[in-house]
């Protein structure tokens, strides 16, 4: 098993209550040349946890820190025009991040939680996860 020391939060960019799948991102990271899709998970507008790339792989989701991390993503992260950054996540989304982060940080007590937009600039994941899930990894 790799070494995991980071667990970081995207969004899949889509505009708010559009409903996207694991296959349409994987479809989106095949036309970008990755050579499957490119989270570990992905959790959709209903709650409901999905796989990517299995841990044990090396994902694709942040240029510099792949090689230590899970890349988790939930649909959504833009307003309706699909261009604005906007925290969409859904009452479900918000439950099943915070179950799945506190699954990972029960399995991985080192790894540290950050949002992409630390590392890229970019808006991504449209919330501050800090302020949302720091709790869980303060205990």
């Amino acid at each position: 098993m790799r070494t995991i020391s980071e667990l970081i939060i995207h969004c899949s960019a889509t505009p708010e209550g559009k409903n996207f799948t694991v296959a349409d991102i994987r479809q989106w990271h095949l036309a970008r040349g990755f050579r499957d899709i490119g989270y570990h998970y992905v959790i959709y507008r209903d709650g409901t946890l999905h796989t990517g790339r299995p841990v044990a792989q090396v994902g694709a989701h942040c240029t510099g820190h792949n090689r230590h991390s899970i890349g988790i993503c939930y649909i959504g992260g833009c307003t309706k025009d699909g261009k604005t950054p906007k925290d969409t996540r859904t009452k479900e989304q918000k439950t099943a991040l915070k179950q799945l982060l506190t699954a990972l940080h029960r399995r991985f007590p080192r790894a540290t939680l950050h949002g992409h937009r630390e590392f890229a600039n970019k808006a991504c994941p449209s919330f501050d996860c800090h302020k949302d899930y720091d709790s869980i990894f303060n205990t």
